[in-house]
């Protein structure tokens, strides 16, 4: 698997969510100022203040999108690594992990990677590990192949 058709595809994924949330948001508030007041005082003010409460809640999920946009955007692709830190792409005997963000498992080209973070419990046991260790996760063994 190449590093930068990951890459490019977590990009695409993210920024086609971002484009999701911003027609949301856009929606809810449409809808909100829209709201005729032909309703009486209380249901009115019910109905604006739970999509007031919708815009918020996609407001802070645009802004964690963005915020990890930003993460993956500090890798620097070209960088050699030589043990698992942020970054790398680790390849294994029970598959291949890239050390990001958490976004779960990811399929380019038919093949797939577990993009996760170094705070997990899995990027937490390989991190500093070098290509030809062997770590041990949920009472499997798990045989570093390659790090870059």
């Amino acid at each position: 698997m190449v590093k930068q058709q990951l890459f490019d595809k977590i990009i695409r994924m993210l920024n086609e969510r971002i484009a999701s949330i911003q027609g949301v948001i856009k929606a809810a508030i449409e809808s909100r100022d829209n709201e005729t007041k032909s309703s009486v005082g209380d249901k009115y003010e019910t109905g604006r203040t739970l999509m007031q409460q919708e815009i918020e809640k996609n407001r802070a999920l645009l802004n964690k999108t963005e915020r990890l946009i930003n993460e993956l955007n500090q890798i620097n692709l070209n960088t050699k690594f030589e043990e698992v830190k942020f970054g790398s792409f680790v390849e294994t005997n029970q598959g291949n992990y890239f050390i990001s963000s958490a976004l779960g498992k990811i399929d380019v080209e038919g093949e797939s990677c577990f993009c996760i973070s170094l705070m997990s419990p899995i990027g937490n046991v390989l991190s500093n590990k070098k290509a030809g260790e062997t770590v041990s996760f949920q009472n499997r063994e798990i045989k570093i192949i390659q790090v870059y």
